[in-house]
């Protein structure tokens, strides 16, 4: 099949925001669905349950189907072609149907996220990969806003025949797709004293998943309080998470993002507070939506991309893009079912607060082995670029106490210095009146010296020896 977008990145992306959009709008807390369920007089609960349970189940497996990427390109179009006809049960009266339907979409369209990490491998360069993540993120946002503006201020049939249409937009642009097989293989890692992509995956899963835990309860304790604003959710909601997205995208790659997660966190924590202290008007709504969605996107955007990245050290891109994604699943489910609990017991916004700060705080001890865990792995991340200068008085302390294979030259000690103030090979050399292939070549001896294979990982050493770790 051909199209007239030849460029692949951008095809890639059009046929993941246009069928993610479905499942925003529709599957995962969609005003759809939602919509359908009040036309109905159906209680939601069940459904939710049953929705993100198997999303997450087609998210965990799909790796095992998609060996290739050519199988991976079938299992997209064929689970977008499933997640169609499973929803035509939809427009009639709720019956047994409308679980085995919902089921069956919510499996495959998890199936379809995991496979699209091969494409997302395939046809973005590695350390782009933040920005085809953000593009894919912000144009599925808005998709889903017209979406669900369609499915408040029309009919939740006329959302759901928008949705669906997304859906086979979708289809054709995923069909379009090409069928590399002689994808790049993985890279292999070096140094397996630390583990590797598994250690690192895992410990972002256990980050994602915790953090995420917040996200449930904003679906079940935060939004209902504002479903009488009718007008102003119907298009506000994903603003400031498509904002966040686009801020953070258009960063220079040398911009310190790091520190940016913990504006992330004290949003939420500033979110959770002003939903305890404020009312439930309009004025109220934007200042705790802002602050909740803001902080979503740029986390969002981290664990999405450092995944995009990872998928250089495996050659199952959906195994590991799948895994990952699925963790923020997993916390979206165990949050809402904290949610769905403290909405039982009619626990007080101070309280609600609280179970937030404590989730906030677990992933605040997280963070720092995290990140050295990552700058390890990944080398130059956007998101970890902070990481690759130290300060002056901590360069002396590290150097200090490290021991080398073998001694470092007095050149090797002033490249090392100026390796670790962050400076590029270029700047080395013309601040010490040498070639760049001079400065390349100790730069290796350097590596060599302290068992090491980059930057990254000569900076996450000395840190760990300066923490005593």
């Amino acid at each position: 099949m051909h199209l007239f977008i030849k460029n692949p990145r951008v095809l890639s992306v059009a046929a993941f925001s246009f069928s993610f959009a479905y499942l925003l709008s529709f599957l995962f807390e969609g005003q759809v669905l939602y919509g359908l369920l009040n036309h109905f007089n159906a209680l939601p609960d069940t459904y939710m349950i049953t929705i993100i349970i198997a999303h997450f189940a087609g998210l965990s497996t799909c790796g095992f189907f998609a060996n290739t990427q050519k199988a991976a390109k079938h299992i997209l179009s064929g689970s977008l072609l499933m997640c169609l006809c499973a929803t035509m049960p939809l427009y009639f009266v709720p019956t047994a149907l409308w679980f085995v339907g919902l089921s069956i979409a919510a499996y495959a369209s998890g199936c379809a996220v995991a496979a699209w990490g091969y494409f997302l491998k395939a046809f973005t360069p590695k350390n782009q990969r933040i920005k085809t993540c953000a593009d894919a993120l912000i144009y599925s946002n808005m998709l889903m806003i017209a979406v669900n503006m369609t499915a408040i201020h029309l009919s939740p049939f006329w959302g759901l025949a928008f949705a669906m249409l997304c859906l086979i937009i979708g289809i054709i642009f995923s069909l379009a797709l090409p069928e590399y097989t002689d994808c790049v293989r993985a890279e292999k890692i070096t140094s397996g004293r630390h583990g590797g992509i598994k250690n690192s995956l895992l410990l972002l899963c256990l980050f994602v998943f915790i953090l995420t835990i917040n996200s449930g309860l904003m679906y079940q304790v935060i939004n209902p309080a504002f479903e009488h604003l009718t007008g102003l959710t119907s298009w506000y909601w994903a603003v400031p998470y498509i904002a966040a997205l686009a801020v953070i995208r258009n960063l220079p790659f040398k911009a310190n993002r790091s520190k940016i997660l913990y504006i992330g966190m004290a949003m939420i924590v500033a979110s959770f507070i002003s939903f305890m202290l404020l009312g439930q008007n309009g004025t109220d709504y934007l200042v705790v939506n802002t602050l909740m969605l803001g902080a979503y996107g740029i986390f969002d955007l981290f664990w999405w991309s450092i995944l995009g990245e990872m998928l250089d050290y495996t050659d199952n891109p959906a195994r590991v893009f799948g895994s990952g994604l699925s963790a923020n699943v997993a916390g979206v489910l165990c949050g809402g079912m904290v949610g769905m609990a403290v909405t039982s017991i009619r626990l007080s916004g101070a309280e609600v607060a609280v179970i937030a700060l404590t989730v906030v705080c677990v992933t605040l001890v997280l963070l720092p082995p995290l990140n050295r865990q990552l700058i390890i792995l990944l080398k130059s991340h956007a998101y970890l670029a902070g990481c690759d200068r130290m300060p002056e008085t901590m360069q002396r302390a590290a150097l200090s106490r490290i021991q080398t294979l073998d001694p470092l030259t007095v050149r090797e000690q002033e490249v090392l210095q100026r390796i670790l103030s962050g400076r590029a090979n270029r700047e080395i050399a013309a601040a010490l009146y040498i070639s760049e292939n001079t400065v390349k070549t100790h730069v290796r001896n350097i590596f060599s010296k302290y068992d090491v294979s980059s930057r990254a990982e000569l900076i996450s050493l000395l840190l760990k020896n300066q923490s005593g770790t």
